[in-house]
């Protein structure tokens, strides 16, 4: 069966979505009572104006202005390039999962494998201007969530989202992949430092927008893009947010709708734990490792966790020494100084071995950060 409907189907559905003034409740109710687009644009203004305003119905039942029939024949031509799909709700395609929220969209643009958005998803969401501890426990919490079958789900932005695609991304062809839900038209990459990233995701998972071709960046879709976040997955991970974020927009819509919704806490002197700790408190459940989260929910499918990580894991080593003096909290110089007695060069030896490690990141105030959990 394929995976778009026939151009005519398609381009009515199409000039739905790009009719101006018809907001998506009158759409879905024209929908539910005249059915599919087409047998909407079939009927005359005087039928039409039993459920919209004349004005309105006049629009419906007039040929569409050229500017509108311009974009339905430029995103044909676009549709009919390979890895490039649309979806509508009447598409046996349609990810299910959407169509549980209040108000799933008429349709989806696609760049990748639209199988991608029927897999079980789990949302990983954060701050855009992360800790580097942040990004490391976004990718390394996605990394293991779609080894372990789950498709990671985010919005494509800086920080936790860039992450949290990438760690999905380095499970390799036998993780879940990862779904992006973008915020601009399919053909406008936010930001552009992720036009790679996005290319990344369109190979190996899915690009996806409800909005037209072309759309740029507007403040506005984004909380809108956040519900789609929310509702393509069945629950979220909150890695670090301010108390005012589009993080908690998505956790609290995922919420509404059922979803789990976890958070991992952390430093009390952060304002990127806060979002986290109020979620916390207000009933999301504390996560510290993936593996909470995988309890919590279980498994979605058979084992496909890569063969290196099915092996018998090696004995631990034991923590440096200089690692547990610096805690997880942010800490200047001269107090691991005082925690550890070491000399000066000594100390910055240790700590330079620790950052080219990758256990540790030197901060732009001059503090350390220990990486990882």
């Amino acid at each position: 069966m394929p995976l778009t409907q026939p151009h005519d189907e398609l381009s009515a559905w199409l000039r739905l979505t790009l009719e101006p003034d018809l907001g998506p409740s009158l759409a879905y109710a024209l929908l539910s009572a005249l059915g599919e687009p087409a047998q909407i644009y079939a009927r005359r203004a005087a039928e039409l104006m039993r459920h919209v305003p004349q004005s309105l119905a006049l629009q419906l039942a007039s040929e569409p202005p050229a500017e509108i029939a311009e974009k339905i024949e430029a995103t044909l031509r676009w549709v009919d390039e390979p890895g490039r799909h649309i979806l509508t709700l009447a598409d046996p395609a349609y990810p299910q999962q959407l169509l549980t929220i209040a108000d799933p969209p008429l349709l989806l643009y696609v760049a990748g494998d639209p199988a991608q958005l029927s897999k079980p998803g789990l949302a990983v969401v954060g701050a855009r201007s992360a800790t580097p501890g942040g990004e490391e426990n976004a990718r390394a919490f996605s990394r293991h969530l779609s080894a372990q079958g789950w498709s990671v789900v985010s919005g494509l932005a800086l920080g936790i989202d860039g992450a949290a695609h990438e760690g999905a991304l380095a499970a390799g062809p036998e993780g879940a992949g990862t779904t992006a839900v973008m915020g601009t038209g399919i053909d406008r990459i936010y930001p552009a430092a992720h036009r790679d990233l996005a290319h990344r995701i369109a190979a190996h998972g899915a690009l996806i927008s409800e909005l037209p071709l072309g759309t740029p960046v507007r403040a506005f879709n984004f909380p809108r893009r956040n519900r789609l976040v929310a509702g393509l997955a069945r629950g979220v991970l909150v890695v670090e947010a301010a108390k005012q974020s589009g993080s908690l927009i998505t956790a609290r819509l995922a919420a509404e709708s059922g979803r789990e919704v976890f958070a991992i806490p952390g430093s009390i002197h952060s304002p990127l734990s806060r979002g986290c700790h109020a979620l916390i408190r207000q009933g999301a459940k504390l996560v510290e490792t993936a593996q909470d989260i995988t309890d919590e929910l279980g498994l979605p499918a058979p084992d496909v966790r890569p063969a290196a990580e099915k092996t018998t894991q090696a004995p631990i080593a034991p923590e440096p020494p200089l690692l547990r003096a610096l805690g997880h909290d942010p800490v200047h110089l001269d107090a691991l100084q005082a925690r550890t007695g070491l000399d000066t060069a000594t100390l910055q030896a240790q700590l330079l071995e620790l950052e080219l490690a990758g256990h540790i990141a030197r901060l732009d105030d001059g503090r350390f950060q220990r990486l990882g959990s």
